[in-house]
């Protein structure tokens, strides 16, 4: 495998993916877009259909509520079982008998959702369920004439596979009975403070690798697969004769503008096929950025396995145990893009992000913090835009429905950290994307290394401040989504602010803002290359 510092390309590549994949917070249900009125503005919520053949709990059906209606309860034990009942005609548009005391159940078509409603209602129905034509749950509106509505019943829509399921027990002569709830989601879940842990933790470790982990033991600890001369322990290295894609100002602006093209490109042309290009590219960036983390940290517990290289073709010199590792780490992802779908699929998307995060903030690097304000201010109103402005332009949210892949036949993008809902009764998953903690991260690495170069104190340096800032932007985050009823957030609203608004407020304070502007421009300077800004 070719190493990452041998083409930058890649590099350039892999951030303009991980930007236009900035943003992965839940996304809530409700449509603002809907027309409502005094007698139809519910908010759209899962329901749980819970049913039973013969007195057997069958599998429960997930569907959801109506608009228009009487809300459910919350509590299992305050809803009531009944038995179900298909309409006579399915369509429910006419009058049906024998819905007495029933759950009512209809095909979808042929009216009007609100007819449908009316019609079980006025023959007993205690409550309706509209089978739907395909598998995802329609939204079911009122329409703008729908002005004197009294529907006292609960409607909701279930999946196709879901109605099938009861229609055929029914038909079978079982006696089908339905319980329906609507469980609320908990304000907090503990999986936001482990999500929380790895984001700032990767930051920190990444920020820290070259120094403490790879550092003494690598002449380049960014190229694993390509060993050097062992450079004397705790000596600075010059950064000069290491293999890195240092950012300028000019590339910053060029990452938000190609990845603002990908994205749009993503919005209309998204497909199963490219879905599994991305999951190619992840599992091939996991796997060279897990290479280099063990490699880094096998050689430094072991001094005995630093001078073991062959010659190979192309590769030319590379490390014995890098070839050992490998075939297993490919193995790994390799079993990870098979199995992406279980329940423990998360540990392994999240192993391999992390190591190729820490990987490519060893590669990528800002050299002042002149580039750091043009390539956040651009992620930042890059983030913006297409979370809250694109609604104006394309009717909908471009980077939610992306993030949402609602045209992706079921493959989810894994460029994204992830942790399953614990306590959630619908389950679920929060995310982070990688953007949202890769440009950052590339400041906070910035700032450690001139932490380090300038011999700054802990609570003198910048460091510091810019790792708490990160985490002090993240609960602002989770913060928004609350009050915000679960809409997607662009992260970086608050973390460009609570990284680069603190190293600028900093620096100006202690007099060191045109110093950290210009670093790397001043030949008195070992850090950074001349000229890259």
């Amino acid at each position: 495998m070719v190493s990452f510092a041998k083409n930058r390309g890649f590099i350039f590549v892999l951030l303009v993916l991980l930007l236009a994949f900035a943003n992965a917070d839940d996304v809530s249900h409700d449509d603002e877009s809907t027309p409502k009125s005094p007698n139809c503005n519910n908010k759209f919520q899962l329901v749980k259909v819970k049913n039973w053949v013969n007195g057997v709990q069958a599998e429960t059906i997930v569907g959801m509520n109506a608009r228009f209606g009487s809300t459910l309860p919350s509590e299992e034990d305050k809803a009531q079982k009944l038995p179900a009942a298909f309409a006579n005609p399915s369509s429910c548009c006419v009058s049906s008998k024998k819905l007495s005391n029933s759950i009512a159940l209809s095909t979808r078509g042929d009216c009007a959702f609100t007819d449908k409603a009316q019609v079980a209602q006025t023959g007993g129905a205690v409550g309706l369920l509209v089978i739907n034509d395909n598998e995802d749950l329609y939204k079911m509106v009122c329409s703008e004439n729908d002005t004197s509505l009294d529907i006292t019943i609960p409607v909701v829509m279930i999946p196709k596979s879901g109605g099938e399921i009861i229609r055929k027990s029914v038909e079978a002569g079982g006696k089908v009975e339905i319980l329906l709830f609507s469980p609320n989601r908990p304000d907090f879940d503990y999986s936001e403070i482990f999500l929380w842990l790895m984001a700032v933790g990767t930051i920190i470790i990444a920020s820290l690798w070259s120094e403490f982990i790879a550092c003494e033991e690598l002449a380049d600890p960014y190229n694993p697969l390509s060993p050097k001369e062992s450079a004397v322990p705790g000596a600075l290295k010059d950064d000069s004769d290491k293999e890195v894609l240092d950012i300028n100002a000019k590339g910053a602006i060029v990452f938000v503008i190609v990845a603002s093209t990908f994205l749009v490109l993503l919005y209309y042309f998204m497909a199963p096929w490219f879905v599994w290009l991305l999951i190619v590219l992840f599992c091939i960036g996991g796997t060279q950025g897990m290479v280099a983390c063990l490699v880094a940290l096998i050689m430094r517990m072991c001094k005995s396995c630093r001078n073991k290289t062959v010659t190979l073709p192309i590769l030319e010199e590379v490390s014995v145990l890098s070839i050992i590792l490998l075939p297993f780490c490919m193995a790994f992802a390799i079993f990870w893009a098979a199995r992406q779908h279980t329940s423990y699929a998360w540990i392994g998307q999240d192993i391999l992000g992390i190591c190729l995060m820490i990987n490519v903030l060893q590669l990528a690097r800002l050299p002042n913090i002149k580039v750091a304000s043009v390539l956040l201010c651009c992620a930042f109103v890059y983030d913006i835009f297409w979370v809250f402005v694109s609604p104006l332009i394309f009717k909908e949210s471009v980077m939610i429905a992306v993030a949402r892949g609602d045209n992706s036949g079921g493959e989810a993008i894994p460029m994204l950290l992830r942790v399953p809902r614990f306590f959630d009764p619908w389950g679920g998953y929060d995310m982070i994307g990688f953007g949202d903690i890769l440009f950052p991260g590339l400041l906070i690495s910035f700032a450690f290394r001139y932490d380090r170069s300038n011999k700054k104190g802990v609570l003198k340096g910048y460091f510091l401040w810019l790792a708490i800032g990160y985490g002090v932007g993240l609960c602002l985050t989770y913060l928004a989504l609350y009050l915000m009823d679960g809409h997607g957030q662009p992260a970086l609203l608050y973390l460009v602010p609570c990284t680069l608004g603190v190293i600028v407020v900093l620096g100006f304070v202690r007099g060191e803002l045109p110093h950290l502007w210009n670093y790397g421009n001043e030949p008195s300077v070992s850090l950074g290359q001349p000229g890259l800004a």
